[in-house]
């Protein structure tokens, strides 16, 4: 019996190696060509198309950023289960499991097949795992059965000729060593195969000599923000690296500016075509907005301040000429992906742009290089748009995205609201004067004053910081003499129309989260 577990985990582990270099070779196939027809990357995609809304939810909440490592990890240990099983089934029937493998490489060729802007090389990183694979599997499974073979018998028969012992086992452990160098190597060869995949994406990924163009109108340097002097509060400007993202890609798109074009289609006089060159040549403008995703929740960290640059949307939307039938803007990423963005959101005198500058930078590709839709006032999922190549005029009747099949909010104006940076919730902080502050947004009309309160008590005016415009946050502060015990903190903000953040405690489905953050500390 003991045996028998050896030989059945080592052509369990023949299975798992099989697939492994079936999926890592596949996997630097599609670095070299497009990063997202990775099998492994189309499983995740597919899965994240098929995962109920509250499910996506969850795990924007409970998971972050980290949301998208744990699915394609989960992909892979699924994979590898299945692939240790089919081991087994090919000691005693190695047709059947190299039949069984080769399907279980063929699921993730309908995932690639299935997407929206599928193009048949997009196959070729799954026909190398489909040969691969099933080709290793043949190798390793026929190497460990000849290890298996009884030991000779060391008696004369007129057919056989004499075998002594020694021998025997001289041939035994050769044939051992054989398979564990093809182990050793098949392994490396994975190992090399999945480093030089990343390895070539991150190359892929560079943009290189890339600075952004002259604007018009420079704004004035933003000012300093209360951070340099309170410990804790958000900085006033996001910094790149530590801007949100929430998308459904597990792979950043690799889009090469030069071939990379937007369209202008649908409800206007005039289709047009813009290269990255024709919008750098363009009178560039710059605005501070905040960006909100609609998955955060009261307090939540879904949210980041910046100066982008780019040309105005509405310069572009006129130059097409804009019919009379089309109410909204549907949007299209470089890989199929769509937004809708009410058409009166671009017209109607707000900021909303064309991006391809973050902070004085060029976009990175996680936050949609070459060019990206900004529209101040709205949800991302219905402003956002990142690696757009296409605006397509059109009506709701007539056409849905992507979010809006998932039963989202047609319109998203972002609601008022504020957050506690500093005390963290359930935090202890030494007795004596500090501050409580934090950040609040009321985008498209700007934040009049921000309120704390203490233990219920009353609701006591916080001192705002600087003031970059109605669609940036602005961070806020109130002194606070903390006392020893466990204290209540409350925040809300008013904009300047007078209306106040609502107390009604809502989700972020289906149109973004509402409520007062109430935390609690203890002091001593």
């Amino acid at each position: 019996m003991r045996r028998l577990n050896r030989r059945t985990i080592a052509h369990a582990a023949a299975g798992v190696l099989a697939g492994v270099v079936g999926m890592s070779v596949a996997h630097l196939t599609a670095a070299l060509l497009t990063p997202a027809s990775s099998p492994a990357l189309a499983v995740g995609t597919a899965v994240i198309n098929a995962t109920p809304t509250p499910v996506k939810e969850w795990a924007v909440r409970e998971l972050g950023y980290a949301d998208k490592p744990i699915l394609i990890g989960s992909v892979l240990l699924g994979t590898i289960a299945f692939a240790a099983a089919i081991g087994v089934v090919a000691r005693r029937r190695l047709r059947l499991g190299a039949v069984l493998l080769a399907g279980l490489v063929l699921l993730p060729a309908a995932a690639v097949v299935l997407q929206p802007l599928f193009k048949i090389s997009y196959l070729i990183p799954t026909l190398v795992a489909l040969v691969l694979g099933p080709a290793v599997l043949v190798f390793l499974t026929r190497a460990l059965n000849a290890n298996e073979t009884p030991e000779p018998a060391s008696q004369n028969t007129p057919e056989q000729p004499t075998v002594h012992p020694s021998d025997a086992d001289t041939e035994r452990l050769s044939s051992r060593r054989n398979v564990l160098v093809g182990f050793g190597a098949l392994t490396l060869l994975s190992a090399a195969a999945a480093v030089g995949g990343e390895l070539v994406v991150r190359s892929r990924a560079a943009i290189a000599n890339l600075k952004l163009p002259r604007v018009g109108k420079a704004l004035p340097a933003l000012p300093t923000g209360l951070e340099e002097k309170y410990d804790g509060i958000s900085s006033f400007r996001t910094p790149n690296r530590d801007f949100y993202r929430v998308d459904t890609k597990l792979a950043v798109p690799i889009v090469d500016q030069d071939s990379w074009t937007l369209t202008i289609d649908g409800d206007v006089e005039r289709e047009l075509t813009f290269s990255y060159d024709d919008l750098r040549e363009r009178e560039n403008v710059e605005h501070d907005i905040t960006l909100t995703c609609v998955s955060n929740e009261v307090g939540g960290k879904l949210v980041g301040a910046a100066r982008w640059t780019g040309v105005p949307l509405k310069d572009l939307l006129d130059e097409a000429g804009v019919g009379d039938r089309a109410d909204q803007i549907l949007s299209t990423d470089v890989e199929g992906f769509t937004i809708s963005t009410p058409l009166e959101a671009a017209l109607d005198g707000r900021n909303a742009m064309i991006a391809i500058g973050m902070n004085g930078e060029v976009l990175s590709r996680t936050h949609g290089f070459p060019a990206r839709l900004v529209v101040p006032g709205l949800y991302g999922y219905v402003g956002a748009t990142k690696w757009v190549t296409k605006l397509t005029l059109t009506r709701y009747d007539a056409a849905t995205a992507y979010w809006t099949d998932r039963d989202w909010a047609t319109d998203a104006p972002i609601k008022l609201s504020s957050r506690i940076d500093t005390p963290r919730p359930l935090s202890n902080i030494p007795e004596g004067r500090t501050v409580i502050g934090g950040v609040a947004w009321a985008q498209q009309h700007g934040v009049a004053k921000v309120e704390v309160r203490v233990d219920g008590g009353r609701w006591q005016q916080a001192e705002l910081g600087p003031d970059a415009g109605i669609d940036y946050w602005r961070q806020w502060y109130l002194p606070w003499v903390a006392e020893p015990g466990s204290h209540q903190l409350a925040v809300r903000v008013t904009d300047r129309d007078g209306t106040l953040q609502s107390t009604d405690r809502a989700t972020p489905f289906p149109d973004g989260s509402s409520g007062i953050q109430d935390i609690v500390v203890t002091v001593g």
